[in-house]
């Protein structure tokens, strides 16, 4: 596919990534699809997974991060019986247990216990830093450390029969930052032995599901979304050219003429609904731009 034009283009793309590409790989082949320096994505993706994967291009690459705290869902396998050294199907095997007769009732009993406000241990095999290192990077030195347990939601935790005995298909719709395969090892062991997580696939991010998405070959700029688009999650306010003035000089401005409610973010689109800026809640009345982007006519 030949490039669209060299940073001509600003927005998102809704991708379903395929197994066997790392988060990396995607932002990658997008730069080149797209002719595009500025690329990033919101939320990664380990390279067995598939699914949604959010890939900002241009100036819209400044409002990943308030795509990246959206809820997600995912569909996948947890095995029961076997433990491994990434808590997924491709670690190592650390354990085995005798668990094909634990029942269906049994299996959803310990996963409604997961579900709510809970407190989880990122894997070793994740981005997390620990004395300025991400865990991956010392897991394949083979060195272990001890991690802090962190705050994660798990707003909905589904169990249903695999196709064979100790095998259960979930669906799990949780807060940014909660390791499903941390929940796959936690079932396991709730339930008195071990298990892993295989053929994970996430099918949301926010609003943003498998069916808006599209595989890699068949990006092409009629897919691009417009950075008013990329943050239809967000409560939008439409602006007249009196404040827009304003927003384009960086400027604080006050809530109640605006109508602006919540605890934000907000972003400030104008009549043709083109995003201006997106606007963060003050201690005060007043709301101060997060980001000031200029999109081109």
């Amino acid at each position: 596919m030949s490039p669209v034009g060299p940073d001509q283009v600003t927005g998102l793309v809704v991708v379903d990534k395929e197994a066997g590409w790392t988060s990396h790989d995607v932002v990658a082949r997008c730069r080149r699809i797209f002719g595009q320096r500025r690329v990033g994505h919101a939320g990664t993706l380990d390279p067995d997974a598939t699914g949604v994967l959010l890939v900002g291009l241009g100036r819209a690459t400044r409002l990943m991060r308030f795509l990246t705290p959206l809820p997600k869902t995912y569909e996948a396998e947890v095995v029961l019986g076997s433990a491994t050294s990434t808590l997924d199907a491709s670690g190592e095997v650390t354990g085995t247990w005798e668990m094909d007769e634990v029942s269906l009732a049994q299996v959803r009993a310990a996963a409604a216990a997961l579900t709510g406000a809970i407190a989880q241990v990122p894997p070793m095999v994740s981005a997390v830093k620990v004395g300025g290192r991400r865990l991956h990077a010392l897991a394949r030195e083979g060195i272990e450390v001890e991690r802090s347990a962190r705050p994660v939601t798990v707003y909905r935790f589904d169990v249903s029969p695999g196709l064979t005995p100790g095998v259960f298909r979930i669906e799990v719709e949780c807060s940014s930052g909660t390791y499903v395969r941390v929940l796959a090892a936690d079932l396991g062991e709730a339930l008195g032995g071990g298990a892993h997580l295989r053929n994970l696939r996430r099918t949301r991010i926010g609003s943003f599901s498998v069916e808006d998405a599209r595989r890699v070959d068949e990006l092409t700029a009629a897919v691009v979304l417009t950075p008013a688009q990329a943050l239809r999650d967000l409560d939008q306010v439409v602006v007249g050219t009196d404040v827009q003035r304003d927003v384009a000089r960086g400027l604080a401005l006050d809530r109640v003429p605006l109508g602006v409610t919540g605890e934000g973010p907000w972003g400030l689109v104008d009549a043709g609904h083109r995003l201006l800026a997106v606007y963060e809640a003050t201690e005060t009345d007043r709301i101060r731009p997060a980001v000031v982007i200029e999109v081109a006519r």
